[in-house]
């Protein structure tokens, strides 16, 4: 017994260690780009030089750097705390609030509406059966499945057709109507057990207070988690922008990111820390709803 639980207590040292590897690993990377972004820009191109080296013909055929650096430190506390980046992101600099509540513009709409459109479908794929809806719903499956580079030829189509192009319609409509939504939520609603939609029929509810007053708020874990991660699916949209606005000024931060990215560094750093903000706290926020979704099973948490 005593070698069994000395195994068992190895296994689950080794196990703790391989988790918390992965989660450093996977952490790392968020932990540099807060790090980086109160260093000075003289700091970040003595760091980090080597990587963002942009070489440019001369007439002489010569080529020059931008930065110089012998080697790559990768540094997660800077020399000296600095606030420059910030102060020209938030107060000198309009464009970059721009282009954030650009994406704030185009994501919010798209997570109520495809929500508030995903619970109608669910619930009539619940309750009403039948081989027409077994079928529309194995359409929603199937579009669910390809990926969004596969529909952007017809969208654009469909946008240029219903005169929406190059405006944030031409993001949004897709984005409500997507079949992601409908899949999760319609999977979560079968769940429920048929006794308590019984119950409320005996009790004189109708179709409209059936879904208000049991199935949403039954479901109300689910749609939390749905929103978290078309939230962060939609916030992190680049194909679609780029594809559909053809003006600049329409494109959300992700698209924007990539631009600064190739100019000043501090700024690429301190703009994706802020672009961070709103997806970290949200799922912190969410996060026990996002567990209670992924968990739940017909009104019974198991």
């Amino acid at each position: 017994m005593k070698r069994k639980k000395v195994r068992i207590t190895i296994k689950k040292v080794i196990l703790t260690l391989v988790a918390l590897i992965f989660a450093i690993s996977f952490l790392l990377p968020t932990i540099l780009t807060i790090a980086n972004s109160f260093m000075s820009s003289t700091e970040i191109n003595t760091n980090y030089g080597v990587i963002f080296n942009q070489y440019k013909e001369s007439s002489y055929g010569e080529r020059n750097t931008d930065y110089v650096a012998e080697k790559v430190n990768l540094k997660f506390i800077p020399d000296m705390v600095e606030l420059s980046q910030y102060s020209t992101v938030l107060l000198k600099s309009p464009e970059y609030l721009l282009k954030f509540w650009n994406s704030v513009i185009l994501v919010v709409p798209i997570v109520v509406f495809q929500i508030f459109i995903a619970l109608g479908a669910a619930y009539s794929f619940m309750r009403f059966r039948g081989r027409i809806r077994e079928i529309i719903f194995f359409v929603y499956v199937a579009l669910m499945l390809m990926p969004y580079q596969v529909t952007l030829v017809p969208n654009y189509l469909v946008a240029d057709w219903l005169h929406i192009l190059d405006t944030r319609w031409s993001i949004i409509l897709p984005g409500i109507f997507a079949p992601f939504s409908v899949y999760l939520l319609t999977k979560y609603m079968r769940r429920i057990p048929n006794s308590l939609i019984e119950a409320a029929k005996l009790d004189g509810a109708n179709e409209w207070q059936i879904f208000t007053k049991v199935c949403i708020p039954l479901c109300k874990g689910p749609i939390a988690s749905v929103a978290i991660l078309v939230f962060i699916d939609y916030w992190n949209m680049v194909e679609q922008p780029l594809i559909m606005l053809s003006d600049a000024d329409k494109h959300p931060l992700s698209v924007f990111l990539s631009q600064i990215n190739s100019g000043e560094v501090g700024l690429a750093f301190a703009v994706a820390t802020i672009y961070m903000v709103p997806p970290i706290l949200i799922f912190l926020y969410g996060e026990e709803y996002l567990v209670d979704g992924i968990s739940y099973s017909g009104g019974v948490k198991g």
